[in-house]
């Protein structure tokens, strides 16, 4: 702190004798005071955060109330899972078996019912607000870690789940890698990360060098954070094209079809057997999404025959398969929603937006295995016992990841901004 004072005062005592401008003197101030701490990779090598868009019924899934009266409690019973005293819903039969992975969280709130103000917190760590635009999980975990293996540092399945999953006000080639196309498909086949037909590996190496040619000559007549982007978007691309390894990380074919039937050979299987392929080949946060969970009618249809089995049985197999390799204490996977379901079922036999209390997971890296973090009240309706905030969930998160969330970063206009505002590490849920 005291090199950073003396480099302030420095600066301004060079801008007083050399006449520099005030505009650049107000920006080496902000710079100089900036909260800086140098990032290094964590226990949580890696991350794999499963993303079910909609607002997940936490009755229905990791948290069920069986003895609350029926228009509370829902259409499924509770069962026990394999850490003492905690049931899951009877859906998930298969993560109530490896629930011994998992830390369970039943007291996860904030404040925002509308899905875009939700999905907004959950991603960034932060309320929406007007005026900033904020950098999701993903693009500060590649602009702070980087990328390795000739792969992208950030990837999402099968797209971009959404605006809040972008790069904020960071530059936008800390931007996710998308894939375009859904491993699902029979016909699979990742965007952009092949050689069109009818160009050789010399031909493109040729397009390459005169690429950058023309790049480096048109970037000293006129430079910008656009340009700079775009040039680091096509220099990956090119580096995975030219790398069968980077290639094969994509193809989730090379797995025994045992394997991605034990996963389910459906959207939800085979996005998270992908997920481990590419965390395993050296991404280092994936994101990705599956299903609708916004189950304003008829929950019990739309629950327990399509999604939540399909989950169920995935994110179960996921999770021992990346144990089984030795993989899950290095690599943390989240499980969220942007909000959970009222307390009482509806008038159609659904559930409504509730934001108060609801339900997230997190394993591996660190995270305790079989431990249940706070608790909802007997309906639901709100939490009874420590409360888990946004800030305090996404700070956690950066704390396995070698990231400090007080670190601030460069937004617009030269304002330091902190990666996380007002969060702390939840110590208790780690091991």
């Amino acid at each position: 702190m005291d090199f950073i004072k003396q480099s302030r005062r420095n600066f301004l005592s060079v801008g007083a004798v050399g006449g520099l401008s005030l505009p650049f003197l107000l920006q080496t101030e902000a710079f100089s005071a900036q909260k800086f701490y140098e990032s290094k990779e964590g226990v949580a090598k890696n991350v794999i955060h499963v993303y079910l868009p909609g607002g997940m019924a936490a009755q229905e899934s990791w948290d069920p109330k069986p003895y609350s009266p029926l228009e509370y409690r829902g259409p499924f019973d509770a069962i026990n899972t394999s850490v003492p005293g905690l049931q899951y819903s009877s859906v998930m039969k298969n993560m109530a078996k490896v629930a011994n992975k998992v830390t369970t969280i039943h007291s996860m709130t904030h404040g925002e019912a509308a899905h875009e103000r939700g999905t907004h917190n959950m991603f960034t760590g932060y309320k929406p607000s007007p005026a900033l635009s904020y950098p999701s999980f993903g693009a500060v975990v590649s602009h702070e870690l980087g990328n390795r293996n000739n792969l992208p540092a950030y990837v999402t399945i099968p797209q971009s789940p959404n605006e809040y999953a972008g790069t904020g006000y960071l530059s936008s080639k800390y931007g996710s890698f998308g894939l375009g196309d859904d491993p699902a498909n029979a016909d699979f086949k990742v965007r952009d990360l092949r050689l069109p037909d009818g160009i050789s590996a010399e031909r493109f190496a040729k397009r390459r060098s005169l690429l950058e040619t023309i790049e480096n000559n048109f970037n000293e007549v006129q430079k910008s954070d656009k340009l700079g982007a775009m040039s680091t978007f096509y220099n990956d691309a090119y580096t995975m094209i030219a790398s069968p390894k980077a290639q094969a990380a994509f193809d989730v074919n090379k797995e025994p079809i045992k394997l991605q039937e034990e996963y389910g050979k459906n959207q939800a299987g085979m996005r998270m057997l992908l997920a481990r392929r590419l965390v395993e080949a050296g991404v280092r946060l994936v994101t990705l999404t599956y299903g609708s969970w916004d189950m304003h009618q008829n929950i019990e249809t739309a629950f327990g025959t399509r999604n939540g089995p399909e989950l169920d049985q995935a994110l179960a197999r996921l999770l021992t398969d990346l144990d089984e390799r030795g993989m899950l204490n290095e690599t943390l996977v989240i499980v969220s929603s942007e909000f959970g379901r009222t307390p009482k079922i509806n008038k159609d036999n659904g559930r409504d937006h509730h934001p108060r209390v609801f339900s997230t997971l997190l394993a591996g890296a660190g995270i305790k295995r079989g431990f249940v973090y706070g608790k909802s009240d007997s309906f639901s309706t709100g939490v009874e016992e420590n409360p888990m905030s946004v800030p305090d969930f996404a700070t956690t998160i950066y704390h396995q990841m070698g990231i400090n969330a007080d670190k601030e970063l460069m937004a617009p206009g030269d304002r330091p901004i902190e990666i996380v505002e007002q969060g702390k590490v939840v110590d208790d849920i780690l091991a």
